[in-house]
């Protein structure tokens, strides 16, 4: 578990790593095959620790052991080491599940999604955040009684475009977010779909070709409908330049309603 940039969390925690998603904006894929061994695998892989590799060390020449955090790149691996980091901080911690992976994606088994859940109630002194691009994966959970409900964990949906595959959980006790980001569309009525306990919205960063930069306005329609909804509204620190003093960052846990 680590101290991460990302400016909604505290922390960021990958206990699975690797995704199957082709988002040509993603980061988390650049880091994986930037540190990656690219090792080539068809399977799932479980670590039950580290995976460390022989190196020659640059000052001596001699071989030493190394670790490596993504021996198979981008390509799904449960790092069942990882479990228990969350019970090294005895201090509330906001913690982002995930940020390396789509713990909800369709190729994830069960079995490590259960395991993920189990850590987070053994370390029920946190509050974690999960993100996914495929919602309907929490319904299925929740239809087999697998998608525990508890205080501290908020299920988030991730969109880039109007169009982008939303669940809304109606008439249920969990917590939801949004986070739109990077935004590459204008949105229109949110009312209508989405409007969860909160909304985070970033703009694309990096040097991507064709690097999509967002408009004023459309984020000013975002902010103005969870205004009207009491919705609280996140901006990432992309936007900050872009939106001058309607720059606003609301954490729902601590907006007083």
């Amino acid at each position: 578990m680590n101290k991460t940039k990302i400016d909604w969390c505290d922390m960021s925690w990958n206990p699975v790593t690797g995704c199957l998603h082709d988002c040509k904006y993603c980061y988390a894929r650049k880091i994986a095959k930037r540190f990656g061994l690219h090792i080539e695998t068809s399977n799932l892989e479980v670590l039950e620790k580290k995976f460390t590799h022989e190196s020659n060390c640059i000052m001596t020449g001699e071989k030493e052991s190394i670790a490596s955090v993504y021996p198979y790149d981008f390509h799904p691996t449960f790092h069942k080491y990882r479990l228990d980091e969350p019970k090294k901080y005895n201090k509330s911690k906001t913690i982002f599940v995930g940020s390396m992976t789509d713990l909800f994606g369709d190729w994830v088994p069960d079995e490590w999604i259960a395991q993920v859940f189990n850590s987070c109630e053994e370390s029920a002194q946190h509050r974690y955040l999960f993100l996914t691009r495929n919602p309907k994966r929490y319904l299925n959970l929740a239809a087999e009684k697998k998608l525990p409900y508890k205080e501290n964990i908020w299920l988030g949906t991730s969109l880039t475009k109007p169009s982008d595959e939303y669940v809304w959980f109606e008439n249920t006790p969990y917590k939801t977010f949004v986070s739109i980001e990077p935004i590459l569309e204008p949105f229109g009525d949110l009312e209508s779909g989405i409007m969860p306990n909160w909304i985070i919205v970033g703009a694309e960063t990096g040097n991507r070709k064709g690097k999509v930069i967002p408009k004023k306005e459309w984020i000013m329609k975002i902010k103005e409908q969870c205004n009207y909804s009491g919705v609280p509204i996140f901006m990432k620190k992309s936007l900050k330049e872009l939106m001058g003093n309607d720059f606003v960052q609301e954490f729902p846990w601590e907006v007083t309603q």
